[in-house]
């Protein structure tokens, strides 16, 4: 297992609330984008959608993104802590997440759309 890394997850209220998973991974924040309310239970499935990688210094953002920019809206953290690795392949993720709303081992799943992910707690 990795040591552990940078986790977060941001409300953002821009054009559709939805929340962005945020993993510290190669030196930068890789992005999911999550429609409804991050899984706390291992009978909900969410889609994630990858975005753009954020630089690590983004973690700690919170606050008001202004109108005309790119994901103009209010930004607050909704969960924060550290994860684990514990397995990387190409269409699939495993990380043991240690949040305040969030704990246990979490699953990434890709579908062949390259963007479009399932994100949920396993058993």
């Amino acid at each position: 297992m990795s040591e552990p890394k940078i986790y977060v997850i941001q409300k953002h209220d821009a054009t559709r609330l939805h929340f962005d998973l945020r993993l510290e991974m190669d030196g930068t924040l890789k992005s999911w984008a999550i429609p409804k309310e991050p899984p706390t239970s291992p009978e909900v499935k969410r889609l994630a959608v990858q975005v753009e990688d954020h630089p690590v210094e983004y973690a700690s953002f919170e606050g008001t993104i202004p109108e005309g920019e790119y994901g103009a809206g209010k930004v607050e953290i909704w969960d924060k802590g550290t994860y684990k690795l514990i397995d990387r392949k190409e269409n699939k993720l495993v990380v043991e997440i240690d949040g305040a709303k969030l704990s246990g081992t979490y699953v990434l799943v890709k579908f062949k759309d390259e963007k479009n992910w399932l994100f949920f707690k396993k058993k």
